[in-house]
């Protein structure tokens, strides 16, 4: 069994669970969160109108390039995960990459005041992918570090440690709509230096933050005796390989002490492993696997989320968005329209979870991890259906080399039933890939989850860069046209939203057959 502490004991000291971790570790966790992705929204809201404008590149090279960013710091928590869990503990991790996280801000910000463009531009894709690296190792870390402030085995922990990603959402939103308020206003008003320095301050205070609570953490300490986890479960896989020609699986299984709650025909392949390997090892192997469908049927939700922050801010930026005289609102501040939404329905749902659960599926503990998950895969699939109704209406209104005389609040629908989306699957999943891998492979948990949006992001940036190499042969017009108002966003819409009600399709069959590996996961 894995051990808590104070991140003092990690440094050689002592500490006592009733002056460590808790609801008060906890909060300061949720501040340096806030302070980080006031930082990283700060950089990511406006980053397409950034690329389409000092740096003067196409849009559809822009949103590939937004996507392939966006991707890499998704993908890259998977690394730093493996190095969490196996060498450098969460605690340090988080320090490491933070530093690299605050030099990479600095130097994004000193790119925007070089005069060379060539010059300028090759610091600025360096710095925002040194960015990637930092984020990429404080991202699936931070969020287990706060979880594990509160200990799983008692009870009103557990129950404050469910509530503690939707308030960590929360707080996360009320700084990511000031975020995208203020950065995108203050970068295409005032200075894209400036614009980019107040990120870098506001995640130099995040580390400080941090540091800040070192006495009062509680951190795992030690493993109980046992081997690296990425090497035990690797091992299970490689001896059930080994022993694939094993036909005597039912003599296995009668060693096996499988849990009353799982199923002793899911993956028997596994089971061949148990001649040499612990049934803890086989379970750990098996609790992985189980995660692999849903990580695969989620990936379109990603393609769709990865819209909000590129064509989306791209339709507003056509429209009009003239609130009084000579006041323009920012297509990016947009964005905080999706915040909004978060901030506003998270308390409700936290408060109304369980009782609409029981009300919906006459359960007695109310929605399901897995359930959370579908409901907002449903609600992206409504985002597009709406965004395709809006662009159709956008382009019948459109006029050549002027503002379209239609208001840019007609796209907040869209932006609310992404921000709704997000409440139900992006949490969803946060909880769901802590809770059901191994303890001490929570980071890569939390890494698998991020990946998700990684993986998401490069396939739509796939996606994007053959639709517009495919819709604009022969002298077409691509979908992705420079002028907006002649292409077809209104079609890549309808796709998605097609894609979306396959991938939900067989999210359902999958998540129908998930067996749960621990007997009390709501």
């Amino acid at each position: 069994m894995s051990n808590t502490g104070a991140a003092a004991e990690e440094l050689g000291k002592t500490a006592v669970k009733s002056s460590s971790g808790g609801w008060r570790s906890a909060r300061l966790i949720i501040c340096v969160e806030m302070a980080e992705r006031f930082a990283y929204y700060g950089i990511s809201t406006n980053l397409i109108t950034y690329l389409t404008g000092p740096l003067g590149e196409s849009t559809a090279s822009a949103a590939a390039n937004v996507n392939a960013w966006s991707g890499t710091v998704s993908f890259l928590p998977l690394l730093w995960a493996f190095v969490a869990d196996a060498f450098l503990g969460r605690f340090r991790t988080i320090i490491i990459s933070s530093s690299l996280y605050v030099m990479g801000l600095g130097l994004l910000t000193f790119s925007t005041m070089i005069h060379s463009q060539e010059l300028q531009v090759t610091l600025f894709f360096c710095s925002l992918y040194l960015v990637a690296v930092g984020q990429g190792g404080y991202k699936p870390c931070i969020k287990v570090f706060g979880a594990d402030q509160f200990d799983g085995n008692d009870i009103t922990e557990a129950k404050a440690k469910s509530s503690f990603f939707d308030w960590l959402m929360f707080g996360n939103c009320i700084t990511i709509l000031t975020s995208q308020l203020v950065s995108s206003y203050i970068q295409e008003n005032l200075s894209w230096s400036l614009g980019f320095s107040i990120p870098s301050v506001s995640m130099l205070l995040a580390l400080f933050l941090f540091l800040l609570g070192t006495t009062s953490y509680r951190v795992i300490t030690e493993r109980g005796g046992k081997t690296n986890p990425f090497a035990r479960i690797s091992r299970v896989f490689v001896e059930a390989l080994k022993n694939r020609k094993q036909t005597d699986v039912d003599y296995l299984k009668e060693n096996l002490l499988l849990l009353p709650h799982q199923d002793s025909k899911e993956f028997r392949f596994l089971d061949r492993a148990a001649v040499s390997c612990d049934l803890d090892e086989i379970e750990e192997a098996k609790a992985m696997l189980r995660l692999v469908p849903i990580w695969m049927t989620c990936l379109v939700f990603a393609i769709v989320y990865a819209q909000s922050y590129t064509f989306f801010t791209k339709q507003g930026a056509t429209m009009n968005r003239s609130i009084s005289p000579g006041l323009l609102v920012p297509a990016a501040s947009l964005h905080g329209v999706t915040s909004l939404t978060i901030i506003v329905f998270i308390p409700l749902y936290d408060h109304l979870r369980a009782p609409m659960g029981r009300f919906f599926t006459h359960g007695s503990s109310g929605i399901t991890m897995l359930q959370r998950i579908g409901t907002g895969i449903f609600l992206s699939i409504i985002a597009m259906v709406v965004a395709a109704l809006v662009e159709i209406k956008r382009l019948q209104a459109a006029r050549e080399d002027v503002t379209i005389p239609m208001s840019v609040w007609w796209l907040v629908p869209q932006y609310v039933f992404i921000g709704l989306s997000d409440v139900f699957t992006r949490i969803g999943l946060q909880e769901l890939f802590y809770d059901q891998v191994p303890c001490e492979l929570r980071s890569l948990g939390m890494a698998l989850n991020l990946s998700i949006y990684g993986v998401g992001n490069f396939l739509s940036s796939f996606m994007i860069s053959v639709i517009d190499k495919v819709t604009s042969h022969s002298d077409q017009t691509s979908w992705f046209d420079n002028d907006l108002n002649q292409g077809h966003l209104d079609y890549f819409y309808w796709l998605l939203a097609c894609l979306s009600s396959i991938a939900l399709a067989f999210y359902l069959w999958f998540a129908k057959s998930y067996v749960y590996n621990r007997l009390n996961t709501f």
